[in-house]
């Protein structure tokens, strides 16, 4: 099969030739892996889009799945930056795909991306992250402070290269293709201040509404803009929303209702106006929510956290997996970092039994790689006989 073609099979619910598998990992497993391998990224066609090396290293570990992101087609006016910042594309903390990812780089060095959401360099024993560095809507008091934010248009971007990307990708052989539109939730906190958000819900909700229904007008559109320009060749619409913890919801399931619920399924709706699969991530326990997405128009779940509350892949395959495939599941927490190489393969090994009988499952972590992890485990887990 090709690489579309296995993606295709699984997520029908149907046995591959082999399970597929996506690959996520912070900036420092990528260097690793590429140093690791020696990979020049002289085998595959430059361009704008994506990094050479990270290309060939996804060829070179055969992953099945590509992704598009709506931060590598960024394209707003000079008046959207502010007085003495410059856009940063490769150098994003963010960025666990070869795919470049827009930032504007402050004078003091944090970064905002297109939403706004301010950020800054966070460093740890064996690596980088993003962390906030401020909330641009704390301040906020009412809807009408909410207006004056600089909020991005559908303008701001330019997605007319997607079908070159995808066309020279294919030329290597099909592979399955996502397109990422962004977060609700998760931006709005970001924005907002998650202690302050979280208030809002109950003290002043019609500030959360605003905030999440001016993200969703936005990408309802952006989305209806990918839809018509990639056709057909699009495989699957990805969306994410963290909305949990290890052992429940972060609100309420009545609250998730009323709140973000609405976004998610105009989201949904647009993809399936248009027949198009939908992908949704969120971390944690989500176990109570799964229903509601699979009512909503969700056919792939990731990232499965085995670890957290009702989140058991047993569980998650005999109660949903008739309706529901499993993307992920694949421990960041301790199995990738503190297992032995035997022990991850173990791990695989279970996951494609479990979650991948009769189909329904991709292979991967159960979020990006982390930068403490062993090459070797790493290694381990795309060992192509595992599959």
């Amino acid at each position: 099969m090709t690489p579309r073609q296995r993606v295709l099979t699984a997520f029908s619910h149907q046995t591959p030739d082999r399970v597929p598998v996506d690959f996520l990992a912070t900036n420092e497993i990528w260097d690793r892996l590429i140093a690791h391998f020696s990979i020049d990224g002289t085998s595959v066609s430059p361009s704008p889009y994506f990094e050479v090396e990270r290309e060939a290293l996804l060829r070179r570990l055969e992953v099945d799945f590509r992704v598009l992101s709506y931060d590598m087609f960024c394209a707003p006016p000079e008046s959207a930056l502010e007085r003495g910042a410059h856009i940063e594309w490769w150098n994003v903390l963010s960025r666990s795909t070869p795919n470049r990812m827009w930032r504007q780089v402050l004078p003091d060095g944090s970064f905002k991306d297109i939403f706004g959401r301010h950020t800054r360099f966070q460093q740890v024993e064996t690596g980088a992250y993003e962390e906030s560095a401020s909330y641009p809507l704390a301040a906020a008091q009412s809807v009408d402070d909410l207006r004056a934010h600089p909020w991005p248009e559908p303008d701001w971007w330019d997605f007319s290269p997607i079908p070159a990307i995808m066309e020279q990708l294919d030329q290597v052989e099909p592979y399955h293709f996502r397109f990422r539109i962004g977060s609700v939730f998760e931006v709005a906190w970001q924005l907002r201040g998650m202690q302050q958000f979280l208030m809002d819900l109950v003290m002043q909700p019609e500030i959360p509404h605003y905030i999440m229904e001016r993200l969703t007008d936005l990408y309802v559109e952006n989305l209806r803009q990918v839809l018509k320009i990639a056709g057909d060749r699009l495989d699957m619409l990805y969306f994410y929303d963290d909305v949990a913890t290890q052992k429940s919801l972060l609100v309420s399931k009545e609250m998730w209702g009323e709140f973000i619920r609405p976004c998610h399924a105009r989201i949904i709706g647009m993809a399936r106006e248009y027949g198009l699969p939908v992908m949704y991530h969120s971390d944690g326990a989500m176990r109570a929510l799964l229903p509601d997405l699979i009512e909503l128009g969700v056919n792939v779940l990731n990232p499965i956290q085995a670890d957290a509350a009702g989140m058991e892949p047993e569980g998650l395959k005999a109660d949903f997996g008739d309706r529901l495939s499993f993307h992920g599941g694949i421990d960041i927490i301790k199995t990738l970092p503190h297992g032995t190489v035997e022990e991850v393969q173990n791990e695989v090994r279970e996951r494609i039994r479990v979650l991948g009988a009769g189909g329904g499952y991709a292979l991967a972590s159960s979020h990006h790689i982390q930068s403490d992890t062993p090459v070797e485990n790493v290694l381990a887990m795309y060992d192509l006989a595992l599959r």
